[in-house]
């Protein structure tokens, strides 16, 4: 171990900083400076009635509900499966967490204040029992109902179990880590459900004539690998700070197995969507990617192939970049950043299609990104100067500290 600390001086608590250097702090609230800033052009975009701020704002605010929803996500899994090894980067997911009220409430801002731009605000068209079907499922109210209810659970089952993780570095009570255990099924179960029908609800139904029984899991692959490049991120910024001595090559030779491994799964998900779509060509479900394949949008189609998927499976095939912080923290970069432009994807085609003169990528696209990385930044570090950075009195960090692969 380095940097002076032992399995015994980390149960007992007697190392345990939290983020709160003053460099850390300045360039946190600039972040969160420009964050702001950046939200508040949007929100002068969208009363000005501009359709691409509108765009803006949804990309941001879902992106930084999703990253809390990832990190709520890795922490069930680790606590459900008993892995013991994440057990010393726990802190790092559980700041996470702290994004879903922030994101779930300005999305449901959205919907709530100036839902206009979804068509389904206006009129709806299919076939038959369809038809009738989303009349009734994208009526106003309902789906702003379902909406209120997700958050509400995500934020519930999230508090739920950080409160649980941080009461236990006062006592050591493994009871809490059974209930912990206890919530995190019932938290992946429901949080199955729930994100596919508020991934339906926020972002399918900007083309509501189109579906796609898979697009939840989509929307699921995207969030946990993005989720997942974050954690990198975070952990290998922490370690070389706060951190070091606990987070080791062997945490980042899995993290950066997972993000291999999520990453393929991304590309297996956007692989069986688009060709069962391509196969069958029925023109309600081509539409979707037809748009996509044509003009601007065609290099950026192929590009998040190549960010989401391609580059980092090509970088992270070898054991040895899983396990080197510089190679892994670029990886990471490249996956976030594909990240964004899967999100933009998703939005910006049937906003644009509408005004067809503007460019698909300008001002108010540098805007939503600025937001989206502000707030995150910003969130993260107020949850993460606000506890512990290692779960002091957790049975499982012993194992943790020492854990080879």
């Amino acid at each position: 171990m380095a940097a002076g600390i032992g399995a015994h001086d980390a149960l007992t608590g007697a190392w345990a900083p939290a983020v709160t250097d003053a460099r850390t702090a300045r360039r946190a609230r600039l972040a969160g400076t420009a964050g702001a800033l950046a939200a508040a052009m949007l929100i002068a975009g969208i009363a000005a009635g501009d359709d691409r701020a509108w765009a803006g704002w949804l990309i941001a605010s879902f992106g930084v509900l999703t990253v809390g929803l990832a990190g709520l996500t890795f922490m069930a899994i680790q606590y459900v499966t008993g892995a013991q090894w994440a057990v010393a980067l726990r802190r790092i997911p559980e700041a996470m967490t702290a994004a879903i009220p922030v994101g779930g409430i300005a999305v449901l801002a959205l919907v709530l204040i100036r839902p206009g731009p979804y068509p389904w605000t206006h009129e709806l068209h299919g076939h038959g029992g369809s038809l009738a079907f989303k009349a009734v499922w994208l009526s106003w109210p309902f789906l702003l109902a379902r909406g209120i209810a997700s958050v509400a659970v995500w934020t519930a089952f999230a508090r739920a179990l950080v409160s649980n993780s941080r009461r236990q570095d006062a006592d050591g009570d493994a009871a809490y880590t059974r209930r912990n255990i206890r919530l995190s099924v019932a938290t992946l179960i429901v949080l199955a459900l729930s994100l596919s029908l508020a991934s339906f609800d926020w972002i399918m139904s900007l083309e509501p004539e189109w579906y796609s029984t898979i697009f939840g899991v989509y929307q699921f692959a995207g969030l946990f690998s993005s989720g997942l490049a974050l954690i990198v991120l975070l952990a290998v910024w922490l370690r070389r700070g706060p951190l070091a001595g606990v987070v080791s090559d062997e945490h980042l030779h899995d993290l950066g197995k997972l993000l291999f491994a999520f990453c393929t799964f991304w590309m297996y998900i956007w692989f069986s969507q688009y060709m069962l779509i391509w196969y069958a060509n029925l023109p309600e479900e081509t539409s979707y990617f037809a748009v996509r394949t044509r003009g601007i949008w065609e290099p950026l189609f192929l590009l998040n192939m190549l960010l989401n998927w391609a580059i980092p499976f090509a970088v992270l095939l070898g054991r040895s970049p899983k396990r080197r912080p510089e190679i892994l923290s670029k990886a990471a970069l490249v996956v976030l950043a594909g990240r964004c432009l899967d999100l933009y994807l998703m939005v910006a085609p049937p906003i644009a299609a509408r005004t067809p003169s503007a460019p698909p990528l300008g001002t108010w696209e540098l805007v939503s990104l600025v937001s989206l990385a502000g707030a995150t930044a910003w969130i993260i570090w107020r949850s993460l100067s606000g506890a512990p950075l290692v779960p002091t009195r957790d049975p499982g960090l012993a194992r943790s500290l020492h854990y080879h692969s």
